[in-house]
This record gives C-alpha cells, sequence and structure tokens, in this order.
C-alpha cells in the first residue's frame, strides 16, 4: 500500500472497488507529505475522495511556505495554472475565514466582559462588597477581597466611587465617568425589574429613553442583545454547573 497506495486509488476508483477505495484513502492520506501533496491532491480531486482533499487543503495551508518550494508545486505552476489559482484562492478564503474567526472571538469576548461588568454593577447595589454598597447594607471593609468578581469588582467599585465625586461627570468630559455612563445605559438597556432595581440611574434612564423616545443605532441595539444573550447563556451555564453539583 505504502508503495502502491496512489495507484490503487485510482483503479479503486475507475473499477468502483468502494472497500479498497476506502482504504487506499486512508493509506495514502497517512503518508501524505509537502512532497506529495500537490500530487495527491490532483489524485483526490479526479478519484472524488472529499477526505483525502480536504486533507491536503489542511496540509498546504499549515505548510504552504515549504510546499511552493518544492518540484511538485513548481511543475504545476508551468503545466496547470488553473489548478494553482484555485488553490491560492482556497487558501485565501481559509485565511479570510480564520480572521473572522479570531474577530468573532474577540467580539464574545468583549460580550462576556461587559456581561461580568454588567453582573458585577448588580452584586455591589444589590449586596455591596468591600467599599461601595447600598445605603442599606453593611460593607465588608476589613475583609478579604472580594471572590466573586476579583479584579472586576475593585475596578468597578473604583469607577462608582470617582462616579460619584466627580465633578464634570454632567459634561461628559471625564472619560471614567463617560464609561461609566455607558455601564448604567447598558443595564437599564437590559434590565428587566426598573421599578426594583438598586442599581443607580436604571429607571430614571429608562424613563428618559422613553420620553425622547430615542432610537439608539444599530451598533448600540446590537451590543444590547449580544451581551443580553452572553448574560443569559452564563446563567444557564452556572443553572447547570449547580445541577450536576447538588447530585454529588
Amino acid at each position: 500500500m505504502e508503495k502502491y497506495g496512489m495507484h490503487l486509488l485510482v483503479l479503486s476508483h475507475v473499477y468502483m472497488v468502494a472497500e479498497l477505495k476506502r482504504r487506499c484513502v486512508k493509506e495514502v492520506g497517512e503518508h501524505v507529505t509537502e512532497e506529495s501533496v500537490v500530487d495527491v491532491l490532483q489524485l483526490s480531486r479526479l478519484c472524488d475522495a472529499p477526505d483525502l482533499y480536504l486533507k491536503c487543503v489542511k496540509m498546504l495551508d499549515e505548510q504552504f511556505k515549504k510546499v511552493e518550494r518544492t518540484e511538485g508545486w513548481q511543475f504545476l505552476q508551468h503545466h496547470d495554472p488553473q489548478l494553482e489559482l484555485d488553490i491560492l484562492c482556497l487558501l485565501d478564503q481559509n485565511d479570510n475565514r480564520k480572521k473572522r474567526l479570531m474577530k468573532r472571538k474577540k467580539q464574545e469576548k468583549v460580550y462576556m466582559q461587559l456581561c461580568e461588568a454588567m453582573e458585577c454593577l448588580e452584586h455591589i447595589c444589590t449586596e455591596g462588597c468591600t467599599n461601595v454598597g447600598p445605603y442599606d447594607v453593611e460593607l465588608r471593609k476589613g475583609r478579604e477581597a472580594c471572590t466573586k468578581f476579583g479584579d472586576t469588582c475593585q475596578g468597578m467599585q473604583a469607577l462608582i466611587q470617582h462616579f460619584a465625586t466627580c465633578t464634570m461627570r454632567n459634561s461628559r468630559r471625564c472619560m471614567r465617568c463617560k464609561r461609566m455612563w455607558q455601564l448604567f445605559r447598558l443595564h437599564s438597556s437590559i434590565c428587566h425589574h426598573h421599578d426594583s432595581c438598586k442599581v443607580p440611574l436604571c429607571r430614571q434612564i429608562e424613563l428618559k429613553s422613553q420620553q425622547e423616545k430615542r432610537k439608539d443605532d444599530g451598533r448600540w441595539r446590537l451590543l444590547v442583545r449580544k451581551v443580553a444573550s452572553a448574560k443569559a447563556m452564563s446563567s444557564l451555564f452556572l443553572s447547570n454547573t449547580n445541577s450536576e453539583l447538588n447530585k454529588f
């Protein structure tokens, strides 16, 4: 099989010997190298072997700098420019797909961070923490740092303290206060309990939004929807985790 695998693949395809063809695809795929990948790719196209074709494309994508220095690639450039163009277009599509995936992952990370910030804000305004909390809750001063949200909680408390004392918060010239206004607005946009919510300005922002009938731009609506979705997924994950722990 190692010596005649490619020849047997052609014969098994021509004479429709399905079991032999499956074995050939498997064996040839296991022995494909940078030197032979171009030949195997051409063969996989001619012999209708999609699994082998995908394996060759993956190797081309990962080892293209090595492959383009081989005799097989140079032969392809001189004798089959159309296949060369097809391969380059395919690699470009894979590269764009990877970039889109990376961009989506970065966006999801931002949504999760904003979701954690919303939960942290509710935690501080409802339960209180080390330095900031509602007037009717005793703060945990002198105790250990918050373990529920860690550094996020400490940063949020510092931001709230700054917002409470900053003289420029209403003029929107202070970047830290502007960030706090955006967090308050985001919370108000995803909150379902405006009347009983303890987060400052939640009800006021909602009323102002209704009175002005402000049409938020598409990017803001998308952000609200994504953060709300991330929050729902986080709650579902925690619920399932707690259910599994309760079984033990």
